[in-house]
Formats: structure tokens, C-alpha cells, sequence
């Protein structure tokens, strides 16, 4: 992101991909939110331009989850989304390294495949038109542990392991996602080995946090990761998934 002209340069990720009809079963999102910026141009890639905005999606405790979409122009389909608007999406995690101040930064977006505005007519029928707007955060992930979890208990002495996952998609790439378990899965999180394939199921989200300078400055970021909600290993060999929790 640059803070002079306010725009959002990727490099060449060899996006090419984004514009295939594939929709892997290993990394699936569905988001139901309110619209909290209208588009931004962030990109090409062979010739088809990719915008930016963010969504909104409450928690059940009020809280709300403020989520980076990135969107092709052809999934936009000439519309522009406004502020305060209703959708219903599905995608997938995105996520690259970018650098920052001379530092690598991994940026996460949810890549969206399919874009439906509350109350009107899609493929799959009306979505929520009769009733009031539900938000959803589904995250769904199968992909394998690439760090050492690491557990650690929160000040108010509940079980926390973060986990980071590499999930594969096409062209030989795989996306770095961040998660942290909680509890009995936090438990558990912290028996598996670098190498293992599992899988996760929660929701995206985001949280404030300070970082300090060297000259000891606080600057607010936001950090985004999946919060499990269920974690199995999956005994990839046989494609089937066993020690469900």
C-alpha cells in the first residue's frame, strides 16, 4: 500500500489463475456483509483490472470482522458496490508477501468468485429477500502445518496454539494462512507435526494490534487470521480425514 498516492501495487504474482474457473475444495469462503468501502483499482493482470474494497461481517458478540475482498472487474459486471450495501460472496484466501520499510508483510485478501446483492434474483434463487439480513464468516480450509504450532495461554487463562497453513492451488503455489485454536483444539493443535495435512474450519478475522518502532512510535495495524472453530488431521494418503475433535 502506498501511503503517498493512496493505491494498492501488487508485483507480478502470476495472477493468472484468478481468472480460471477452478474453485479448489481445499480453500472455500462465504462471506454475508455490509459493504464498508466502494472499489478502488488495485490491479491488472492480462489486461482484466482487480479492485479493492472491504466488507464488514458482525460476530454474534457485536464485534465486527473488517475483511479485505479483491475483486475482477468481470465479477463486478459494470456495478459498483456502495457503501452500506448487502452481499452475499464465495472465494478464497489469498495471500502474498509484500514489503514494507524494508520488511516482508503477508497480505491477506479473500479473492471473490461470485458477488449477490441482498433481495435480488440469483442462479440459486433470492437471497434473504424475505426476511432479515443474516451475516455469515464460513471459512474452510485443508492444507498442511508449515510451522511449529506454538501454544501459549491468553491473560485470562484460556488454551490459545497459532498455527500457520500452506494450502495448495494451481501452478504449483500455495497460500500461507495464519489461525490460531482455542481451548480443547488449542490442545490438541499443539500435538501436530510440521508436515501434517489437517483440516479447519472457522471464521476470518480481524483484530487491531499496536506495533512500536525502534524510536518507540506506535503505529495501529490490523492483523488478520482464521479462528478455528474445528480442526481434524486428515490422513491424506487415504483421502479420507480421521481424529475429528
Amino acid at each position: 500500500y502506498s501511503l503517498v498516492s493512496g493505491a494498492y501495487i501488487l508485483p507480478d504474482h502470476n495472477l493468472e489463475d484468478q481468472n480460471m474457473e477452478y474453485f479448489g475444495e481445499e480453500n472455500r469462503v462465504h462471506l454475508s456483509g455490509r459493504i464498508l468501502t466502494a472499489p478502488v483499482f488495485s490491479h491488472k493482470t492480462y489486461g482484466e483490472a482487480f479492485y479493492l474494497m472491504m466488507l464488514g461481517a458482525f460476530r454474534k458478540s457485536g464485534c465486527e470482522d473488517r475483511i479485505r475482498l479483491i475483486v475482477s472487474e468481470r465479477i463486478l459486471g459494470g456495478r459498483s458496490p456502495q457503501e452500506g450495501d448487502l452481499v452475499d460472496l464465495y472465494g478464497q484466501i489469498r495471500t502474498y508477501n509484500r514489503e514494507v520499510n524494508g520488511k516482508n508483510h503477508l497480505e491477506i485478501n479473500v479473492f471473490v468468485r461470485e458477488l449477490y446483492y441482498w433481495g435480488e434474483e440469483h442462479p440459486d434463487g433470492v437471497f434473504n429477500g424475505y426476511g432479515s439480513f443474516s451475516y455469515c464468516n464460513e471459512i474452510s480450509l485443508e492444507g498442511f502445518l508449515c510451522k511449529v504450532p506454538v501454544r501459549r495461554t491468553s491473560p485470562l487463562g484460556r488454551e490459545i496454539c497459532d498455527l500457520m497453513l500452506a494450502v495448495n492451488r494451481q501452478y504449483n503455489k500455495s497460500d500461507y494462512i495464519p489461525a490460531i485454536a482455542w481451548g480443547r483444539n488449542a490442545v490438541y493443535a499443539a500435538t501436530l507435526a510440521v508436515g501434517e495435512k489437517i483440516f479447519a474450519e472457522g471464521r476470518l478475522q480481524s483484530r487491531e494490534y499496536r506495533k512500536y518502532s525502534d524510536d518507540g512510535i506506535a503505529e495501529i495495524r490490523t492483523a488478520y487470521e482464521v479462528s478455528i472453530g474445528r480442526l481434524e488431521r486428515v490422513e491424506y494418503t487415504k483421502s479420507s480425514r480421521s481424529n475429528t475433535l
